[in-house]
């Protein structure tokens, strides 16, 4: 017999495979998170190591040697695998250390009882982080791909994931709070008063349909490494099934450790500290919130719009 915490999770599990379907209309499949631009810059062969070291392997040490004495004949990945492995990781690391403490703490926002009567005061705290990334997204390429997946995600709930009308006895104060707070969410976006960027809108995606905080994290990264894969073959660095063998076998690790290194950061500020532009600001001693770790990846997307032509809008 299944108790309450087994449906808890066999639903949580089903989410996930909807979630995961790359059918969804998200958006996602129109950029590639400054991957085309990397690569038009000729940083992509720059990123392959002169020595034909393998990006998979850590720095080396004494009992690190003599276990890979085996492995010295073992050869290293093609070159633009090679650096597709790179850029992943650069990637990876970056976005998790900017984005999963606003998954978070907009998670825990909606991780409580959501009612009609308090969805206001919910919004009002979703707004506050949404402008917060906003002052910390520096280039228009990034603001513009992540702006525009974050309202398909909210619309992709409205339209796919809310219990339909015609099921009026399942419909709940709780299912009705949710619905309310997401399309208030919407039409902020819609009239200009808000961004609607990515990380926020996941979180309040995720949260909607009871995923966990680390699942959504967790489910955050993978989907962004799955889209670099993805537009990795759109761009001929790596074929279908070398992408297949890097998702099974490479992206595993790096998001298994990019959840654990930024997945229990937090978002700290003081609502009397504003900007000159009135978007509110980290607190003064914040040192270990959200960052980009990444400044090449940052300038080479924030000039996406200057090549000559492209098949991604970042």
């Amino acid at each position: 017999m299944q108790t309450a915490n087994d449906e808890q999770a066999a639903r949580e599990n089903y989410i996930l495979l909807l979630l995961s379907d790359a059918n969804l209309p998200t958006g996602s499949f129109v950029a590639s998170a400054g991957l085309e631009s990397y690569i038009k810059h000729g940083f992509f062969s720059a990123s392959v190591h002169p020595d034909g070291v393998s990006p998979l392997s850590n720095p080396p040490s004494e009992s690190s040697e003599k276990e890979s004495r085996g492995d010295e004949d073992m050869p290293n990945p093609p070159r633009l695998t090679s650096g597709t492995i790179r850029f992943l990781q650069d990637s990876v690391q970056s976005y998790a250390r900017s984005a999963l403490p606003f998954v978070g703490a907009v998670h825990d926002i909606l991780g409580k009882t959501v009612t009609e009567s308090e969805g206001a005061h919910y919004l009002q705290q979703i707004l506050q982080l949404d402008s917060l990334y906003e002052s910390m997204t520096l280039n228009h390429a990034a603001r513009r791909a992540s702006k525009a997946q974050g309202v398909a995600l909210l619309t992709l709930y409205s339209k796919g994931f809310s219990e339909p009308l015609w099921m009026p006895q399942s419909r709940s104060q709780l299912s009705k709070g949710v619905t309310s707070l997401v399309d208030s969410l919407k039409l902020k976006i819609r009239q200009g008063d808000t961004p609607g960027h990515l990380p926020i809108c996941w979180a309040v995606l995720a949260a909607a349909l009871g995923l966990t905080r680390e699942r959504s994290q967790h489910l955050h990264i993978f989907l962004h490494a799955r889209a670099l894969l993805s537009a990795s073959v759109r761009l001929n660095t790596v074929g279908p099934y070398a992408a297949q063998q890097l998702l099974l076998h490479v992206v595993q690790p790096m998001v298994d450790d990019a959840v654990q290194l930024s997945g229990n950061l937090r978002i700290r500020f003081s609502p009397s500290e504003v900007s000159e532009e009135g978007d509110p600001e980290l607190a003064g001693d914040e040192d270990d919130g959200p960052a980009n770790t990444w400044p090449l990846g940052e300038i080479l997307s924030s000039r996406h719009d200057q090549q000559h032509s492209r098949i991604f809008n970042s």
